[in-house]
Parts: structure tokens; sequence; C-alpha cells
């Protein structure tokens, strides 16, 4: 059983059923700036939540504040049931950070750097050196155990970074822009990493620009704008509210222009349009409907070659979402 740094939690707090991550009506206000405008869902435990919007979106400012670094203006946010605004200290007993910028000590070394953070978490003895060896071995930091932090690369840096947030073994990770300036192998091995660590439990909550990227890794997302949430849920459940039509395109080995007068006739297609021996259309139906109207071509004695047909992306769905819905 791992050991608790912090007093136990009251009775009541942290039940299976309730969600790990709660932000209820979230307000922050910088002057007369609305950096974030009331924000609310939910974060089930054990899952991976992507933060999802352009810079200055109110990202940032939602998670600082979710890591107990900033005081909303107005609201209350929970995680594993204790209050970020009463119980700072239990909730970062809990939770590990990963910033977008983040400081390092040039002069130290990555063994150093992270048995600095053990100790301020109050591990001692053979406790501190099992976690700061499973931490190397986990980010493959191991091999530049004794190398000064200057001579890291950007994403060693990150690995390092992220070595230090999972020190204490929290239960909750908010990583901030992890991926941000890595390069593609960098960013899948770190994309690795982070699967694994929702494979053993922990709830993250990871913003990024890399849409595609967040797709993959998370089970729900949630979409913000100049501060205000647009949508949440899973990927899935986004992509078929905000995507409600589908892109088939369809190779004709017969007059195109043909099957265009077709192909307009039925009920789900929006647009048609043709590209030589191509048909791109706008599709609002679904499969069944889709294999229908291939059907309903052939009949009329059209000769498919290829048929194709693809649901939004995530990308395109956020901007759907963003385009001009918040002023």
């Amino acid at each position: 059983m791992r050991k608790r740094y912090a007093a136990e939690v009251p009775s009541g707090v942290h039940q299976e059923s309730s969600p790990c991550i709660e932000l209820r009506r979230i307000f922050r206000f910088f002057g007369t700036t609305k950096a974030v405008q009331d924000i609310s869902f939910e974060i089930p435990r054990g899952s991976v939540f992507g933060y999802i919007g352009p810079n200055g979106a109110g990202k940032t400012t939602s998670m600082r504040i979710l890591a107990t670094l900033d005081l909303p203006t107005y609201g209350e946010a929970f995680i594993d049931g204790l209050s970020v605004i009463n119980d700072p200290e239990l909730v970062r007993h809990r939770l590990g950070y990963m910033p977008d910028a983040y400081g390092t000590y040039r002069d130290v070394n990555c063994w150093e750097y992270l048995d600095f953070y053990a100790r301020a978490y109050g591990l001692t003895g053979e406790q501190r050196l099992r976690r700061l060896r499973w931490v190397l071995d986990f980010t493959g930091t191991r091999k530049m155990a004794e190398k000064p932090i200057r001579g890291l690369s950007k994403g060693m840096k990150q690995r390092l970074c992220l070595g230090r947030a999972l020190i204490h073994d929290p239960s909750v990770l908010i990583l901030d822009e992890p991926a941000a300036g890595l390069d593609p192998r960098a960013r899948i091995e770190l994309r690795q990493m982070i699967g694994e660590l929702a494979d053993r439990g922990k709830t993250i909550v990871i913003s990024s620009h890399i849409l595609t990227e967040l797709a993959e890794m998370c089970d729900r997302v949630g979409i913000i704008e100049q501060g205000h949430l647009l949508a949440t849920g899973t990927v899935d459940e986004i992509q078929r509210q905000w995507a409600a039509h589908r892109e088939v395109e369809l190779r004709l080995m017969s007059d195109a222009n043909d099957a265009a007068v077709f192909v307009r006739e039925h009920p789900h297609v929006n647009e048609v349009v043709v590209d030589n021996d191509r048909l791109r259309i706008e599709f609002t139906g679904d499969l069944h409907s889709q294999a229908e109207l291939i059907s309903m071509l052939a009949s009329k004695g059209c000769l498919i070659a290829e048929a194709r047909s693809h649901s939004k992306s995530l990308e395109d769905v956020f901007l759907k979402v963003t385009e001009g819905l918040v002023q």
C-alpha cells in the first residue's frame, strides 16, 4: 500500500464513484481582462482529459487554479474531493504539475534535481531512493543521472520535468503543453509515457496545440476559447455533436457529371463537387445511408472504381467550434 505524504482524507472524500477533478463555475479576472468565464466540468478518475484552445484562451489560467498556484475570482475547484482553495496543501500531495515554462537549476545534475524535490515532498531513506530510481528509469534519464541539466536537450529536459511531477507518486497530473518544441520522435515517446501513466490509473489533464495527438491519447476533451468552455465530452461525442456530416469521395469510370445529377437528388447530400473523374460529396447520413447512395448510383449505371469517406477530425471540429462563436 502506498504511503501517504499528508494527512488522511476526511471521511466521505475520494469516493471511487465521484469525479477526480471538478470545476464549478470558475471565473478569473485580471483587472478588466476576463481570462476564464464560468468554466464547469468534471473529469472521471483514471481518465485522460485534453484541454484544447488557442493561445490566450484560458487553458493555463484554469490549470494553474487546479494546481493551487492561482485563486479564482469566483467559483470552486476540487481534486480528489479536496478544495484547491481551502485545502491546497492536501491537494499538492495528490498532484503533479508540469507547467509550460519551468525552472531548472543549470549547475545541478538530474539526480540532484529530482532528489531535491523528493526531499521537499518528505520522502526519506529507502523510499526516496526507490522513487528516484523508478522515475529515472521511467523517464529514460537514468544514463544521464550525473549529467548537468545545462547539457540536456529540450526533450531530455521535458522528461526530467515530468519526472519531477511524478517523484511523489501523485494520483493526478496537470501537464501544460508538455510536447511544445519537441521533435516528432520525442513527442511520440512522451505520448507513450502518458499512455503508460494512464494505464497505471492516474488522472491526467493535458493541454496541447497538437490536436491529432490529443485525439489519440485522450478519453475526453474540452474546447475553450476566450475564457469560455465551448464543448466538452469524449472525442466521439464532440465529433458527432459538432461535425454532423462526413466527406465522401467517389472515383468513377463513367461520366462524373452524370453521376453528380443523381447524387444531388439524395436527401443526405448537402454539396457535390465534380473534380475530373471524382465526386467530392458533403454527406449528412450514416454509413448505411452512404451504402444506399453507392448502391443507387450503381443501379443507374455509374461505374464506381473507388469510394472513400471520413468523419471530421478533432482539428476540423476545433476550427468549426471556435470560429466566430465567442466575441
